[in-house]
């Protein structure tokens, strides 16, 4: 005969809870890499420099993470990779289809529940429902950390002050906004980006092939200790939007991991 259930007691859940938030939050205020963003390429990054050993965290402000994935083309739940990103994919064991044309194609569902899955088990932190609403500088002004808050209470237009996370790199995996990037160039005088121009100017229309060939290139350190991934890397510099093929967007998020680990080193 199977053993009765114990009586569930509310108040104990609750202090489960909240206990193990505070202890996994408290651990990630001094981190090395802070993400903003859980999108293909903060994901990446985040598994990457986890799976070599370093303290990382991903803050998306949603309840959800994958970005722009889910819905594939047009809700079409399919995504489509090149052959340069496929061994991204496979060794974390998404099942990929070939095409026609030296495509790949992948269910988007699996691709996001699988790379979360992998950030995870590497030892990546992943918070949802938290925007980056501002950074922490230093005297020289480089970002040393970065300001946080729920969402919901940015969106409820609610006055509470945020609290702050320590980290060494930070990269702006925020997709079409750059809005961690956007952010600097509005509250820091002065502030200069590796851009044309010095500011994010926004990207331009579709081109998928100038889209896909530049976004691994445009991943770079755009500000002192800060490095644009994905789509935020192609907004910085008016590069060219690229649709629903993501290979650039998985490249994207290893380079940056590359490069944000060449600065702990």
């Amino acid at each position: 005969m199977s053993q009765p259930s114990p009586v569930l007691d509310e108040t104990q859940i609750t202090r489960l809870i909240v206990s193990g938030f505070a202890e996994r939050f408290l651990a990630d205020t001094d981190l090395e890499v802070a993400i903003a963003g859980a999108g293909p390429s903060g994901l990446t990054a985040a598994r990457l420099l986890a799976a070599a050993g370093r303290h990382v965290a991903v803050l998306e402000r949603h309840l959800h993470v994958g970005g722009g994935m889910w819905g594939g083309g047009m809700l079409f739940p399919r995504l489509v990779i090149q052959e340069e990103a496929r061994p991204l994919l496979e060794e974390i064991h998404v099942h990929l289809e070939p095409a026609e044309g030296g495509y790949y194609t992948a269910d988007s569902v699996e691709t996001v529940a699988k790379c979360t899955a992998a950030a995870r088990d590497a030892g990546a932190s992943i918070w949802v429902g938290i925007t980056v609403e501002d950074v922490m500088v230093n005297e020289a002004d480089e970002v040393r950390g970065v300001v946080v808050n729920w969402d919901a209470v940015e969106k409820a237009g609610l006055h509470v002050d945020p609290l702050s996370l320590g980290c060494r790199v930070l990269i702006d995996a925020t997709g079409h906004d750059a809005s961690v990037l956007r952010t600097i160039q509005r509250k820091i005088p002065g502030a200069r980006l590796d851009s044309p121009t010095g500011q994010v100017m926004g990207e331009r229309s579709m081109n998928s092939a100038l889209g896909e060939n530049q976004i691994v290139e445009l991943t770079r350190e755009v500000y002192p200790n800060v490095i644009a991934s994905g789509m935020a890397a192609n907004a910085v510099a008016s590069a060219c939007r690229m649709g629903p093929i993501f290979g650039g967007m998985f490249l994207s998020g290893q380079k940056a991991a590359q490069l944000a680990l060449a600065k702990l080193a």
